[in-house]
């Protein structure tokens, strides 16, 4: 097969994150992402390690996360919970050469039913978590035991087929597929590519077909489901290895990943550039919401695809995410998460009336609230990967690059050519336009340094010379040390959206209009699950007005020195003001007090204006983001 990857991702070995986003590991880790092995039984008592809860994809899917927030941190206590898990999982991997159907299967079942009918999802996820594992550790069982593992998928796949999700997310084993074969080069891996690939869903004839929108709608489907979408976005980029290889076919892996993308935006867009999905697809409505296990799919997508193409779009769109939808999805400390965010969200309750009859179009009606696993526990396990996979998207190489993708402080070292290289960014980015990367060599040493100077700027200029958005690349001899200095002129403006409203963005960052949030603390015990402080649920409710408007696109920006943490509700790095009135809005009739209409009922003034000061979006939990603008 042929490796056509641009970049190679590093690993924890290799990076180092700095300044505020090692703040926001730190939080992550004192939070439910550091303890969810000691608070939640899913994960506590899961059938993975010998209890008797889940048994599926919940622990694979706080591994994915909690494994490299440990080694990025360095923390014993974290790395010891890691290699517990690691431990008890392989300890029961099945060993008998002699019954194929068996040998080498490592994930839990209780009857031969329950085997027979196991969705492979469960043995594509705890591959890609055991590869983490490895890359941090270093564990030398870990390539015999995935090896077991794809000879087992194989000869299961040869006798029956990918079920249900695992259908949906095969292009997910070809992350481990391709990480064994560059190990040993054997044929069997090549078919285990196509038995996944012809198993799989068709998402080019879904997409080939996709019309009539609203008969998706409040349908709930595995084709229309978030997070199966948010992965697919990368199937093209993960396919395209073995598929131009053995069909001598010429996949732009680029093509799709943006079609896809183009179409689902056109009909079910966010102001944050990706697409609403609460569970399922779900429109434009700024009302409607957007799944947190999607937003960190969706990241590790725009990962790959930057990895396998080299197209700054998708630094672009993995910013836009990272930097507004992940930190809106959890509390500050991160011991709660929300399961739905809506970028107008007057309110987090849970709704009133039985769970079927809900403002969400495939959710519950605790679908927005905070808490410890409202309306599913997924995300309660899949949001931990975000942060940490961003930091280790913060550099990636190839054998005659280094380069700079993601624009989060931290410090990568590697050997290139013999040499070993140093390379950090000092940077308070997103709140702050100024990147300084500092590389030094221990020897002197050709190769290419590459930056990206973001879309979201009118110019920038390096070491004081003008420079545009896009890559920027160093070719030189580098010798001792060097100092790179980036300062970005960072765009304003008012993003269009549906129904005549417009959302605020400054560089990378969304500005939302923050509400005064009132928190009510719910602690209770159902179905064996207890919530309790700090990992208990709340009702948030909004305590200040919400009804404005844009009177003009007069907007000013401050950054602010003494700030709480990096994405504080209250206290941010970053604020701004804008002349503001206020309007009659309007309540959604059908959930009065809980849900804003999902445009206003009139337009005019019925305030005199006033400056109110924003904050970035990922900041507050309840905010208006996209609202009128008088442009007069």
């Amino acid at each position: 097969m042929k490796n056509i990857n641009r970049y190679s991702m590093l690993t924890t070995n290799e990076i180092e994150a700095k300044g505020w986003v090692l703040e926001q590991l730190k939080i992550q880790a004192k939070g439910l992402s550091g303890n969810l092995h000691k608070v939640w039984p899913d994960v506590r008592d899961s059938q993975w390690i010998g209890g008797d809860k889940e048994g599926w994809e919940r622990v694979p899917y706080w591994l994915d996360g909690f494994i490299p927030l440990a080694y990025l941190l360095n923390d014993e206590e974290l790395k010891a919970t890691a290699k517990k898990y690691v431990d008890a999982i392989i300890s029961k991997q099945e060993h008998d050469p002699e019954t194929p159907y068996h040998d080498g299967w490592i994930c839990p079942y209780n009857s031969i039913l329950e085997f027979d009918t196991f969705d492979e999802w469960a043995v594509l996820l705890i591959c890609k978590a055991f590869i983490v594992y490895y890359d941090c550790s270093g564990d030398e069982r870990i390539p015999d035991v995935i090896y077991k593992i794809l000879k087992n998928l194989k000869f299961r796949l040869e006798h029956t087929s990918l079920k249900s999700w695992g259908s949906f997310r095969w292009f997910e084993g070809l992350i481990s597929v391709y990480w064994m074969y560059d190990r040993c080069r054997e044929d069997w891996l090549i078919e285990l590519c196509r038995l996944l690939e012809i198993q799989g869903a068709d998402y080019h004839k879904i997409f080939d077909h996709w019309k009539d929108q609203e008969r998706h709608y409040r349908s709930w489907r595995l084709h229309t489901h978030v997070v199966n979408l948010a992965m697919a976005l990368k199937s093209d980029a993960l396919a395209a290895r073995f598929l131009n290889d053995e069909y001598d076919q010429n996949i732009d892996p680029d093509e799709f990943a943006e079609h896809m993308l183009s179409t689902l935006h056109k009909y079910h867009g966010t102001c944050y550039g990706y697409f609403t999905g609460d569970e399922c697809i779900s429109g434009d409505s700024p009302i409607q919401g957007t799944e947190l296990c999607g937003v960190v799919e969706a990241m590790y997508s725009y990962e790959w695809l930057y990895a396998v193409t080299g197209r700054e779009k998708w630094v672009d769109r993995l910013e836009a995410l990272a930097f507004n939808a992940l930190p809106a999805g959890t509390s500050d400390d991160m011991w709660v998460r929300q399961y739905d965010q809506m970028s107008n969200q007057v309110a987090c309750p849970r709704f009133p009336g039985p769970h079927y009859e809900t403002h969400f179009c495939t959710n519950g009606n605790d679908g927005n609230m905070f808490g410890l696993e409202p309306n599913y526990g997924c995300c309660t396990a899949n949001f931990n990967q975000g942060w940490p996979k961003l930091v280790l998207s913060s550099f990636m190489r190839n054998e005659n690059a280094l380069c700079s993708v993601a624009h989060v402080p931290a410090k990568a070292t590697v050997d290139m050519k013999g040499a070993k290289v140093e390379v950090e960014l000092i940077t308070m980015y997103p709140f702050r336009n100024k990147l300084t990367y500092v590389i030094k060599t221990d020897k002197p040493v050709e190769f290419d340094f590459e930056f990206i100077i973001p879309s979201t700027v009118n110019s920038a200029t390096v070491n004081g010379k003008k420079a545009d958005a896009g890559k920027f690349v160093v070719s030189k001899l580098w010798e001792g040390e060097t100092t790179i200095e980036v300062v970005l002129d960072e765009k304003t403006e008012f993003i269009a959206r549906p129904n005549n409203m417009f959302a605020l963005r400054h560089g990378a960052l969304l500005y939302s209009l923050p509400i005064k949030e009132e928190w009510t603390k719910m602690e209770y015990t159902e179905e064996g699950i207890e919530r309790k402080f700090p990992y208990c649920d709340y009702q948030v409710m909004p305590k200040s007005d919400w009804n404005y408007a844009y009177s003009n696109a007069d907007v000013t920006f401050e950054d602010v020195e003494d700030y709480d943490i990096p994405f504080s509700s209250k206290n941010p790095p970053k604020v701004a003001y804008a002349n503001m009135h206020k309007i009659n809005w309007g309540w959604d009739e059908r959930f009065e007090g809980f849900l804003c209409r999902s445009e206003p009922l009139e337009r005019a003034p019925i305030s005199e204006t006033e400056k109110i000061k924003l904050l970035p979006y990922g900041c507050p939990k309840l905010r208006m983001t996209e609202m009128p603008l008088d442009k007069e």
